[in-house]
């Protein structure tokens, strides 16, 4: 039992009067002249045992009256566990999950109106003295401070629907973050609990927390899931294929889904889809004509009730060139130069050994270390650098330098060492076709396919490297030509030379297209697009900024100025979460268009599956969350916003009344003095 006002206490003092009073005996005596003896033989004596226990009763009923009296003052008070204290002011936390799965209805109309009015409910149960504090998926500043009932509805009624997407762990670390010294707290959660939203693991509450379950009707729902490119480099006038991936959450299948493709505004690609019930289907999308510069795409299909996945936006640029540096040692050398001068898109810097221009290296899409006679471990710093920043490197040694000379260039690119120059002839026995340097390379592969040859080569103090793939091997699995990643890069390692005296891989036809498609990957591009809410900071290449310059993020009715982080690799733009719609938002420095980047609903509430009591129960074993259905009456909700507490000054007064009476009735019945007649 606990006291609200625990300074009552002190008066309990007042129990000594009675007490006083009984030890004294205050009684005055009358004197009693009796006619005639016989009558004092006829008094009885008294009986003292009984005088003695009346006496006690009185007191004991004095005491007990004043002791309760002085607790009814004291206001006691009887608390659960998850009780909270009286004696401080309330504050009841409200979280109306505003997400799009709140778009769907029951009986009752859409689930967001629904939880707008069980909160309003709610917070009617509570005094006037009683404050809100209101959250929804947004996190949003106003909402942060201490509103009366009158101004929490009228936030209550200026909720949205929202794209931004919250788990039920953030939902709860946001609230015990917003603790408020002095006050109690009753948090309430209203929504519809997608298994999504709520997960699986085991969550500790921050207090006492309700969780009103909203209950919608099933709804069927097909989402396009995700996009991408199977080329990350894309051509002027090229074929480009496109691969959408979508999801049919429903018992059902889909037949005649119409999907739609649109790059500016302009359709290039349309088709009819087949979806099997609780189905994933890739669709790959062919079409071309493409001008240089930004894309800006959009996926499509027509899919009803549930709308906020049937859109995808994506970005991608179109180049005019790829730029390859070709870093010479050997001024003979022609190979490296032929091969990429017959295409117009590519476009060679030749660059003497004697002379790099180490600046110029973010300019170009690939270096290409061509027998180098004396590599530096200044180049080596320059090089792991331009690694950090995505770019891509092949390296071609020369065989005439000092293994011990090599291996220390390449150690400091991470690279393994020369353990000698091998001069035996042997010919490259595996190539792997499964790596995307190969891949649809070979249409059919001959049971005697012709592979290189090699007359000198370097052997490498092989280990094991998760970060290593070998694309061709010689016997007995030994390194010829393997690809490394190093930073946001990659480093590809060769263990010939280009010289023809050294092996005919220059003259080879997988030559070609092992040049051409290393030349065409490309590790620096910005993804396809982002997601709402769970995107924070975008990626670009390298920006810097002048005096007086500054970047800007804008689309229709928005604008906001990002900050700039920079890292060892790239450029990182951080937006908090300030973007909160689907589309395209253009990023520019002063007047200079930089990039386009895309923004997309979150596709984890496109699964219409809700967690259940039961399963809402196992995630907080601490037994400190109950679980209410929306569908009751509103009396439920009133009884839960109460304190768990009992008041008992009113059964004190009772108690002190009670034996006040009983006092009063001792002294007048209780009385076993025999009347004394008179003659």
């Amino acid at each position: 039992m606990n006291f609200l006002y625990p300074g009552f206490l002190f008066a309990l003092t007042a129990v000594a009067i009675p007490v006083l009073i009984h030890l004294f005996n205050f009684r005055k005596y009358t004197k009693v002249q009796f006619s005639s003896i016989q009558f004092l033989k006829e008094v009885k004596e008294r009986d003292a045992s009984k005088e003695k226990l009346k006496d006690l009763l009185i007191l004991l009923s004095r005491i007990l009256a004043i002791i309760f009296l002085v607790f009814a003052f004291s206001r006691p008070y009887l608390s659960s566990k998850d009780a909270v204290d009286p004696g401080k002011a309330l504050v009841v936390r409200l979280y109306i999950d505003n997400s799009f799965s709140m778009e769907s209805v029951n009986k009752d109309g859409s689930l967001l109106d629904e939880a707008k009015r069980r909160a309003k409910e709610i917070a009617g149960s509570y005094g006037p003295n009683t404050k809100f504090q209101l959250m929804t998926n947004d996190f949003l500043g106003k909402h942060q401070r201490l509103v009366s009932y009158e101004e929490l509805m009228q936030l209550l009624d200026e909720v949205k629907i929202s794209a931004v997407y919250r788990t039920l762990d953030q939902v709860l670390s946001r609230q015990a973050a917003q603790d408020h010294p002095g006050f109690n707290h009753q948090d309430f959660l209203i929504s519809d609990f997608q298994s999504n939203f709520t997960g699986s693991k085991v969550l500790k509450s921050p207090g006492p927390v309700s969780l009103v379950k909203l209950n919608p009707n099933v709804l069927p729902n097909i989402a396009i899931d995700s996009v991408w490119f199977l080329s990350a480099v894309h051509r002027p006038q090229d074929t480009e294929k496109l691969v959408v991936r979508l999801r049919n959450y429903t018992a059902e299948p889909a037949r005649g889904l119409p999907l739609k493709l649109m790059i500016a505004n302009t359709q290039k690609a349309a088709h009819t889809l087949e979806i099997p019930a609780h189905g994933v289907l890739n669709d790959t999308l062919s079409f071309g004509g493409l001008q240089l510069g930004w894309q800006k795409g959009t996926l499509s299909i027509k899919d009803y009730p549930v709308t906020f996945d049937d859109v995808l936006n994506f970005t991608f640029q179109v180049d005019k060139e790829r730029k390859i540096l070709n870093i010479k040692g050997n001024v003979a050398e022609k190979y490296i130069s032929t091969l990429f001068v017959a295409d117009p898109y590519f476009k060679v810097t030749e660059m003497p050994e004697s002379n790099i221009r180490y600046t110029s290296f973010s300019d170009f899409d690939l270096i290409v270390l061509n027998e180098l006679k004396e590599p530096s471990s200044g180049l080596a710093g320059q090089l792991n650098t331009y690694l950090q920043q995505g770019g891509t490197v092949v390296l071609f040694p020369d065989l005439n330098v000092s293994p011990v000379l090599y291996s220390s260039f390449l150690k400091s690119l991470s690279l393994p060492e020369v353990s000698g120059l091998s001069v035996s002839a042997l010919t490259v026995d595996h190539i792997n076709l499964g790596h995307e340097i190969f891949r649809g390379v070979f249409e059919q592969v001959p049971k005697n396919i012709d592979l290189p040859k090699v007359n000198r080569f370097f052997s490498y103090k092989e280990q094991n490297r998760v970060n290593k793939q070998n694309l061709m091997e010689l016997p007995p699995k030994q390194l010829f030509f393997a690809e490394y990643i190093a930073g946001q890069g990659k480093l590809y390692l060769s263990a010939t030379s280009v010289d023809i005296k050294d092996s005919n891989l220059p003259e080879h036809p997988v030559f070609v297209p092992l040049m051409y498609k290393i030349a065409l990957s490309n590790s620096r591009k910005q993804p396809l697009y982002y997601t709402i809410g769970s995107s924070d900071l975008l990626e670009h290449e390298k920006i810097v900024l002048k005096n007086n310059q500054s970047l800007r993020l804008f689309s229709e009715n928005f604008e906001a100025i990002p900050e700039l982080r920079q890292t060892p690799g790239k450029s990182l733009l951080y937006i908090a979460d300030q973007v909160k719609k689907p589309g395209f938002y253009e990023l520019k420095k002063t007047d200079s268009l930089l990039a386009i980047y895309a923004f997309n609903d979150d596709r984890r509430e496109s699964e219409m599956q809700y967690a259940s009591d039961e399963g809402l129960r196992k995630i907080f074993p601490d037994h400190q969350v109950r679980v209410y259905q929306a569908s009751k009456e509103k009396l439920n909700f009133g009884s839960s916003a109460k304190n768990n507490s009992t008041d008992l000054w009113k059964l004190c007064l009772v108690l002190c009344a009670v034996f006040l009476a009983v006092e009063v009735l001792l002294i007048r019945f209780f009385n076993h003095t025999k009347n004394i007649q008179k003659t």
